[in-house]
């Protein structure tokens, strides 16, 4: 099986103080931030999601086309802001072009109509002469920009929302919405709002929305109103073994809404003609409120446990890439993110490194990997993690790309003890070897000093390899 989409999430604050910044000596003649393009660049991101986040709420993107001078400013109810509108979607699109990424948009569910809803895709995706394509035109685009991923909603069951909604209000709402935007362009492929994955959320809007209906498909075998089901999480703890192993939580969030998944089908009698919908983790992090509250902007430091939790995440991603269609770590700059700006440049946050690693070697297909070590037997966070899934000291995902080159991506969440282990079936003399570690878990990334960085080295596969404490390695040879 093909491993997930790795994304990234941009949101209203992202534009505001980091991809976009006009005024800054290190943007280009579009406001882009040219060392934070560069950066991203190094990832190779397939899918970035826009405009967010709780931002979406009241976002109505008619404000973001057009002369930015005759753009109007709104008051911004997510974080208690501005929104100038300076930044949008002509912007957008063009920056994820100049990134070499495509878009996944995000409706407004909150105080947005299916009109508007109906005009934004027609806007984007349009061939027809019809008055919002031409709109598109007149502001200075003429070819479609074809934009294939589209949510419905963002955390609409959170009671931090503008026009929260109850399951049952929202699985109509979304299913009619369905009906209509696939009417207006079939080729797109709709993104379900759920929850965490492991809620009564998730269990009732897939029953009531991953349905199949000759009518509303207009006959279709092979088609489906939804295509993906996202839910959300964060994790992260002080104490460092309940931060490193929380991403497991994760692992057992995608099997449980998959096996939803199968049970909506199974009862609304979906043919098997019909793809199977797949998990949209879009929007994932290690995130402390109480360290970084969203409020006051929610610059996060990361530590070294951190970017080993990031590491963590990434493995659960990989191991469980049959069932995950997209994920997208948010966000990408400066809120909760592994870069960070500064007037001279760019900071590396120790989580960098991690998705740097995964981003570059952890693609192709998916191997088996037979893990024995011991276990993490302390308390977690979430508690129900305990006695749930398992919590190794060594966390593994293994991957094999078109051209034959096996890699591995091995964590060890240790605190203080080095683990020298076997590696049955590394049968080469040449490994590549890049480890991801500092001096302590608790260690930092700033503008002054890099404590966590990537180290390359070889190993010639000969007796056992060490995996350091607090670590995480990344081993790659030529089957």
């Amino acid at each position: 099986m093909k491993t997930y989409m790795a994304g990234l999430q941009s949101t209203w604050a992202d534009a505001s103080m980091g991809i976009y910044d006009p005024d800054s000596p290190l943007s280009d003649s579009n406001g882009f931030r040219q060392d934070v393009l560069s950066a991203l660049r190094e990832l190779s991101i397939p899918v970035i999601r826009y405009p967010g986040g709780n931002f979406t709420a009241t976002y109505h993107w008619l404000d973001g086309v057009g002369p930015v001078s005759q753009r109007p400013s709104r008051p911004e109810l997510a974080w208690i802001g501005v929104e100038t509108n300076r930044f949008g979607t002509d912007e957008f699109m063009k920056w994820c072009t100049e990134l070499g990424t495509q878009p996944f948009l995000c409706l407004n569910f909150g105080t947005g109509t299916l009109d508007e809803a109906l005009a934004w895709v027609e806007y984007c995706n349009g061939t027809q002469d019809t008055y919002y394509a031409n709109l598109r035109r007149k502001n200075g685009r003429q070819e479609p920009y074809r934009v294939k991923y589209w949510a419905l909603g963002n955390e609409v069951w959170g009671p931090w929302q503008v026009g929260q909604m109850t399951k049952e209000d929202y699985a109509k709402k979304a299913y009619q919405w369905a009906k209509a935007l696939k009417l207006l362009d079939p080729s797109i492929e709709l993104v379900l709002c759920g929850e965490t994955g492991f809620s009564s959320w998730d269990v009732y809007t897939l029953k009531e929305c991953v349905r199949w209906s000759m009518h509303d498909l207009g006959g279709s075998t092979t088609a489906s109103l939804i295509s993906m089901h996202s839910i959300h999480l964060y994790t992260g703890s002080e104490e460092h073994l309940p931060n490193v192993t929380a991403p497991l939580a994760a692992e057992r969030a995608i099997q449980m809404a998959s096996g939803f998944i199968d049970l909506a089908r199974i009862e609304n009698g979906v043919p098997h003609t019909v793809p199977r919908q797949l998990i949209c983790f879009d929007e994932w992090n290690v995130w402390m409120p109480e360290r970084a509250p969203g409020e006051k902007g929610a610059e996060e430091k990361y530590t070294l446990s951190d970017a080993l939790a990031v590491g963590v995440w990434l493995n659960v991603f990989v191991r469980q890439s049959k069932l995950v269609g997209m994920a997208n770590l948010a966000q990408n700059v400066n809120v909760i993110a592994p870069l960070m700006t500064t007037p001279e440049g760019v900071v590396k946050q120790t989580t960098w490194w991690p998705l740097w690693l995964f981003s570059r070697y952890m693609r192709g297909h998916l191997l088996a990997v037979n893990v024995r070590c011991t276990e993490y037997e302390g308390p977690t966070h979430p508690n129900w993690i305990r006695g749930t899934v398992q919590t190794p000291y060594l966390d593994v995902s293994a991957t094999i790309d078109e051209k034959g080159l096996a890699s591995m991506a091995v964590v060890n969440v240790h605190e203080s003890k080095d683990f020298e282990t076997q590696l049955e079936g590394v049968a080469t003399d040449d490994v590549q070897v890049y480890h991801v570690g500092g001096e302590n878990p608790k260690v930092v990334n700033t503008a002054e000093k890099t404590e966590v960085g990537l180290n390359e080295s070889k190993w010639d596969g000969r007796g056992s390899f060490i995996f350091r404490k607090h670590s995480l390695y990344l081993l790659r040879w030529q089957t």
